[in-house]
C-alpha cells in the first residue's frame, strides 16, 4: 500500500516510524516532513493545506492512504475536500469532516457539544466583542483562577490562565477588541478553574466503533516544577500511574462513548483520532478540551507503547470498519524527553547543527524542528527540536535513559526539563 502522512513534527515522524514497520506498507511519502522521517519514507515538498496539489500528487503516485497528522488541514476541509472530489473520492482519508474538525477548531462548540451530550465539562460562556463589557462582568463575578481560551485554532498559545482579575481584564480585552489571536479570538471561552491532575486519552474511531490507546501525561510548562509560559510540550509519560481500571472505566462510560453518540446524533462523519484533554477531579474524569488528533509530544510515548500493526487499523478507521480490530498494547512504560530551542516559547535562533544523534542507544529519537542543510547535516529549525524516548519495565527506569540519552546529543543552546514525570513518577 502507498501512503501518505501530512505533517512535520514529532507526532509525524512518531507515525512514520510506526507505519513503516507494517508489511502492508509499500511507499510512504511524508509531506513536508522532517529529517527524521526523510529515514521513514520519502519526504515531499507539500504544503498541508494546499489540497489541490495534494489530490494531483495522490492521483500521480497512485496513494491509497492519506494520514492527516495536523488539525489545521482537518479544520480547513481536507477530508470534505477529497469526499467532494469525484478523482478522490476514493481515497482512504484518517481525519474527521470539517464539521466534526469543530471539536478542536471551536472551543465553543466543543463547549456547546458537552453540554448538550452531558459530557462532564468545566462551567463556561463565550463572549464576542460586542459583549466584552459582559465578559468583563462575568470575570468580576467569579473566583480566581479565571481561564480565558481563544475560541479557534491559536497555536497552542490560545489559553491563558491568571488569578489577577486586572490582568484577565486586560486580557480579555486584548483577546476581543484587539485581536490578539487573530480570527482564532473573535469569540472568547471564559470557564471555570478546575483543581486536579491531567493526562491525555486516545480513541481512533470510525465513526461507530472506536479503540482505546494507551493513556499519557504530558508536560507544558517550559521550566521545571511546571513553571513559566506554556509551550507545545516538554515530555510526556504513559502509562499514567492514577488512571486505574475505575477511573478509566468512568472515562469510557461518561465521556468516549457519549461524544461517539454525539457526533453520530448530529450526523458528523468523524473518521480519525480523538484526543481527549482530562484532568482528574477527585477521582472523576472532566474534559478539559478536545483534540481531532494525536498530541505532541504525547504521540512520542503512545504509539512505541502500541505492539499492533498500526496501518490495518488506520485503514480500517477511514473505510469505516474497526469494528473486528483490536488494539494490543506494550506492557514496558514509555517516557519522552523533549530537546528545546533556547528561548523558546520565545524567540530562538535555527540552523545550529546537531550531533550525537548516532549514539548506540536503546532510546528512539523522533525528529520535531529539524531538517537537512546544504551540506547534508542535521540542523535545528524549530522550538521544539527532538523528541527522547526510552521504554523500561517501569516509569522511573525509563526516564533515566530518556535523561541520559538527552545528554549525549548537542547543539547550541540545547535545553530540556530534568524533572518529566516528577508528579507521578516515585
Amino acid at each position: 500500500m502507498k501512503i501518505l502522512l501530512l505533517g512535520s513534527g514529532g507526532r509525524e515522524h512518531t507515525l512514520a516510524w510506526k507505519i513503516a514497520q507494517s508489511s502492508l506498507t509499500d511507499q510512504l511519502f511524508i509531506a513536508p516532513g522532517n529529517a527524521g522521517t526523510a529515514q521513514c519514507g520519502t519526504n515531499v515538498s507539500l504544503n498541508p493545506n494546499d489540497f489541490n496539489a495534494i489530490g494531483q500528487y495522490v492521483l500521480e503516485n497512485n496513494v491509497e492512504l492519506v494520514v492527516v497528522g495536523p488539525e489545521e488541514p482537518l479544520v480547513n476541509g481536507i477530508y470534505d475536500y477529497f469526499r467532494a472530489n469525484s478523482g478522490l473520492n476514493h481515497i482512504s482519508i484518517v481525519g474527521p469532516s470539517k464539521a466534526g474538525a469543530a471539536l478542536e477548531g471551536s472551543k465553543d462548540f466543543a463547549k456547546e457539544f458537552m453540554v448538550k451530550n452531558n459530557i462532564p465539562t468545566a462551567r463556561y460562556k463565550s463572549f464576542t466583542g460586542e459583549t466584552v463589557k459582559s465578559a468583563i462582568a462575568y470575570l468580576e463575578d467569579n473566583k480566581p483562577p479565571y481561564v480565558l481560551k481563544a475560541d479557534g485554532l491559536a497555536a497552542g498559545k490560545g489559553v491563558i490562565i491568571t488569578s489577577d482579575i486586572q490582568e484577565a481584564t486586560g486580557t480579555i480585552k486584548e483577546m476581543l477588541l484587539d485581536k490578539k489571536f487573530g480570527v482564532a479570538s473573535e469569540k472568547v471561552v471564559i470557564e471555570q478553574f478546575l483543581t486536579g491532575i491531567e493526562l491525555s486519552v486516545f480513541v481512533l474511531t470510525d465513526g461507530n466503533n472506536w479503540l482505546l490507546l494507551p493513556e499519557a501525561k504530558d508536560y507544558k510548562r517550559i521550566g521545571e516544577g511546571d513553571t513559566g509560559p506554556n509551550t507545545g510540550g516538554m515530555g510526556s509519560v504513559s502509562p499514567v500511574s492514577f488512571a486505574d481500571a475505575t477511573f478509566m472505566d468512568k472515562v469510557r462510560n461518561r465521556i468516549i462513548q457519549p461524544t461517539i453518540d454525539g457526533l453520530k446524533k448530529e450526523g458528523i462523519d468523524y473518521r480519525g483520532f480523538i484526543f481527549f484533554g482530562l484532568i482528574n477531579v477527585d477521582g472523576d474524569p472532566f474534559v478539559i478540551e478536545y483534540n481531532i488528533r494525536m498530541g505532541d509530544p504525547e504521540t512520542e510515548s503512545v504509539i512505541p507503547r502500541i505492539k499492533t500493526d498500526l496501518v490495518p487499523l488506520l485503514k480500517a478507521c477511514a473505510d469505516g470498519d474497526l469494528s473486528a480490530h483490536k488494539i494490543e498494547t506494550e506492557e514496558r512504560a514509555a517516557v519522552t524527553v523533549m530537546l528545546v530551542s533556547g528561548g523558546y516559547p520565545g524567540n530562538y535562533s535555527r540552523g545550529y547543527p546537531i550531533t550525537g544523534l548516532n549514539n548506540d542507544s536503546e532510546s528512539i529519537l523522533f525528529h520535531a524542528g529539524t531538517t537537512i542543510n546544504n551540506n547534508q547535516q542535521v540542523v535545528t529549525a524549530g522550538g521544539r527540536v527532538i523528541a527522547v524516548t526510552s521504554l523500561a519495565m517501569d516509569a522511573k527506569q525509563a526516564l533515566q535513559k530518556s535523561f541520559e540519552m538527552a545528554q549525549k546529543i548537542e547543539f547550541k543552546d540545547k535545553y530540556f526539563r530534568n524533572d518529566i514525570g516528577f508528579d507521578i513518577i516515585k
